[in-house]
């Protein structure tokens, strides 16, 4: 019997804490713009504990978690969800909740630029390219 598509958001709580660390340790490195290594889950409670995001959220399908979403400070939305879910079967109905749940003028989402898919879905649903970020770790010619 196929699952229904209902999908819900939770604010994050103390209880989400290792589903939030096995989120991150199933993600693809393509997938990271934030940090390269994985941190130890010591760190991560403390990461979570200082609610960085000004909202971030559970993703729910049913009962069963599937992912997290959040918004930052400057309106940037991020995303994750378990391996085992489609993408572009939660994207839309996910953002549009986002969106309703916390009304700006105004939302970025940065990823990987080798997240084709994501890059697929983004186009899709009328967001624009507005940047590429480099990163300089090495100074030798600057020295």
């Amino acid at each position: 019997m196929k699952q229904s598509n209902k999908y819900s958001l939770k604010i994050v709580t103390k209880n989400d804490f290792e589903f939030l660390f096995e989120l991150l340790k199933e993600r693809k490195q393509y997938e990271n713009i934030s940090h390269k290594n994985l941190p130890t889950y010591k760190n991560h409670v403390k990461f979570v504990n200082s609610k960085p995001y000004s909202k971030w959220y559970i993703i729910f399908q049913n009962e069963d978690r599937v992912g997290s979403v959040y918004l930052t400070q400057i309106n940037e939305i991020g995303m994750h969800i378990k391996n085992n879910t489609d993408i572009d079967e939660i994207f839309k109905e996910i953002i549009s909740e986002v969106i309703k749940k916390n009304p700006r003028k105004r939302y970025l989402i940065n990823l990987n630029p080798k997240n084709h898919k994501l890059v697929k879905n983004l186009k899709r649903n009328d967001f624009k390219l507005i940047q590429h970020t480099y990163e300089l770790t090495s100074f030798k010619k600057f020295k």
